[in-house]
């Protein structure tokens, strides 16, 4: 999150937003094996005919780009992936994920609701945001570590592992 303290920086922030020289990338744990150690999702998203509150893909949508990375593969049950975004749509990383059956883990929207590790809210993190500092020019990189209970539930599915 990029919060400007006046108009100016503002702007400045936007006009970066729009070029797409903010760069996002995001951690999220998903339902499922995903198969490709990289791809990249690239299906418009707009508006769900079905539910108004929901954005969905669809063909009159705008543009969306989701590249993703496998980090590790746990069992035949759940994905952990650095995502970064080309775009912004709302919702983009949830709704592409469950589009390609892979639904964030925790997210009651875009998936049937299984949510076995009782979290509240989705596992997707912003784990990291660059952008150009308006008023000094600097590049700044901003990172965020993993909240605490994501964290215990990717040691949780560690061990289960060895």
């Amino acid at each position: 999150m990029i919060v400007a303290k006046n108009d100016q920086a503002h702007i400045n922030i936007s006009e970066q937003i729009k070029n797409r020289e903010v760069k996002k990338i995001y951690i999220a744990l998903v339902r499922g094996i995903i198969n490709d150690n990289e791809a990249t999702i690239d299906m418009p998203i707009g508006r769900s005919t079905r539910d108004r509150k929901k954005m969905a893909v669809t063909k009159s949508g705008k543009p969306a780009i989701t590249h993703f990375k496998v980090l590790k593969r746990y069992s035949n049950q759940y994905t952990l992936l650095e995502l970064k975004i080309d775009t912004g749509r709302t919702h983009q990383i949830r709704v592409h994920l469950s589009e390609i059956g892979h639904p964030v883990v925790g997210d009651e929207v875009y998936s049937n609701g299984k949510n076995p590790f009782g979290v509240k809210g989705q596992m997707l993190h912003s784990r990291r945001i660059e952008f150009t500092h308006p008023t000094t020019q600097e590049r700044m990189v901003i990172e965020a570590p993993l909240p605490k209970y994501f964290q215990e539930i990717i040691e949780k599915l560690d061990k289960e592992m060895m």
